[in-house]
């Protein structure tokens, strides 16, 4: 008996809000077979695995082999025409942890970004001062993004839909063709189809992106510095803020 598919299909089913007569309906089967399979009295055939499948948008592999049921609403992530789902993970105290994305990983991220294995695998914190929703922790490389050095990590919330972009605010970018992106974000998407990536450090040029390679979508939320700045650093990052504020090219000073 596959004991993770009964307690799928019975938190799937609360997750919709869903009495087993109503589930039933929606299935046009009787109400006494949705309480067989969840109490794991019988196995749902390959036809009615497709259904909950098609119904919760969900591939059946997921279905049948992820215990989904630490899984919220706002964990569903949108993975072409379905949703495969990532539970916000909790630890013993009950408080969200997030997944690191490590610097020598970053380049297989978007390889194993829909693979429940390969985030299951990645190393975990907690940071209990963060908002709700589901966060992630991806390496920064490079000086694109000052005051931020390279090998920092920005933490980041996932945001569901292209529309809730909010125009000037920073986010990572996980694209086709170029992974993780962390850069300043503008909305073009209602004139051109696309958005724009503008580094603050303003040597690098800004690119647009067409939303049709957007993998994923995270709103900075904190970062996360690892190594200690020196005094001639933060002074020299803080007039390249300024600078960059006033919108003066920086290629000179490089």
């Amino acid at each position: 008996m596959n004991k993770i598919i009964h307690k799928n299909i019975r938190h799937l089913r609360k997750l919709r809000g869903l009495t087993q007569e109503q589930f039933a309906e929606e299935l046009q089967v009787p109400r006494s077979r949705i309480g067989s399979y969840e109490e794991g009295r019988s196995e749902p055939p390959i036809a009615m695995l497709v259904a909950f499948s098609d119904l919760f948008k969900i591939p059946v592999d997921i279905l049948i082999k992820n215990d989904l049921t630490s899984a919220q609403d706002h964990s569903f992530i949108e993975i072409g025409q379905q949703r495969v789902l990532f539970p916000i993970q909790v630890d013993e105290t009950n408080e969200n942890v997030i997944e690191v994305v490590p610097v020598k990983a970053s380049a297989g991220y978007l390889l194993g970004y829909d693979d429940p294995e390969y985030i299951e695998q990645l190393e975990k914190i907690k940071l209990p001062f963060l908002p709700t929703g589901k966060h992630r922790a991806f390496p920064i490389k490079g000086d694109s993004m000052l005051p931020l050095k390279d090998g920092s990590y920005v933490v980041a919330r996932f945001v569901e839909s292209l529309d809730d972009i909010k125009n000037g605010t920073t986010y990572v970018v996980v694209t086709l063709n170029n992974g993780i992106t962390y850069k300043r974000v503008e909305n073009n998407l209602k004139t051109q189809g696309s958005i724009r990536l503008v580094s603050d450090n303003k040597a690098y040029e800004a690119f647009e992106v067409p939303a049709a390679e957007i993998v994923e979508l995270w709103e900075f939320t904190c970062s996360i510095n690892t190594q200690e700045y020196d005094a001639q650093e933060l002074k020299i990052s803080s007039i390249a803020q300024m600078l960059t504020e006033l919108q003066v090219e920086l290629q000179s000073l490089r």
